[in-house]
């Protein structure tokens, strides 16, 4: 099950952790764009997770970048000013798990419920998304073993 949760720590966690916690939580996936303000969040979100014993599986960063549709260049929007998320992973020794650009693709694919993965699977979104996925995937057999 996954649990998209707020930015920040209030009472919607402490009440997921409190409902999940005997039936076992793999861990936690946080999610950051590459602004101050944002990773301020995941910071606090990072000294939750480890108050509360909830193992941190990694770090994504959402929004890393601009990939236009037409020519597949790519333009930083949001430019990390403080280190973006590579630098909030290094402070926290937590893994940064890949970073996702902005596809506004990915946007009109919610909007319509089909796939963005499956209709777009040459975007560096996709990919992104896939190795992130596969990243997950391979710490959470890590862990059973």
């Amino acid at each position: 099950m996954l649990v998209d949760t707020p930015p920040g720590t209030s009472d919607e966690h402490l009440s997921v952790v409190q409902y999940l916690k005997e039936s076992g939580i793999d861990g936690a996936v946080l999610v950051t764009t590459p602004q101050e303000v944002a990773l301020q969040d995941v910071r606090r979100e990072i000294d939750f997770c480890r108050k509360v014993g909830i193992p941190i599986i990694g770090l994504v960063e959402n929004m890393a970048g601009f990939v236009c549709p037409g020519c597949k260049t790519e333009s930083k929007i949001f430019k990390p000013t403080t280190g973006g998320a590579k630098r909030l992973a290094e402070e926290t020794n937590v893994e940064l798990l890949g970073s996702v650009p902005l596809d506004p693709r990915i946007g009109k694919s919610a909007d319509y419920g089909v796939s963005f993965l499956d209709d777009y699977p040459d975007s560096p979104a996709t990919t992104a998304y896939l190795n992130i996925i596969d990243r997950i995937k391979e710490i959470l057999e890590e862990r059973k073993q």
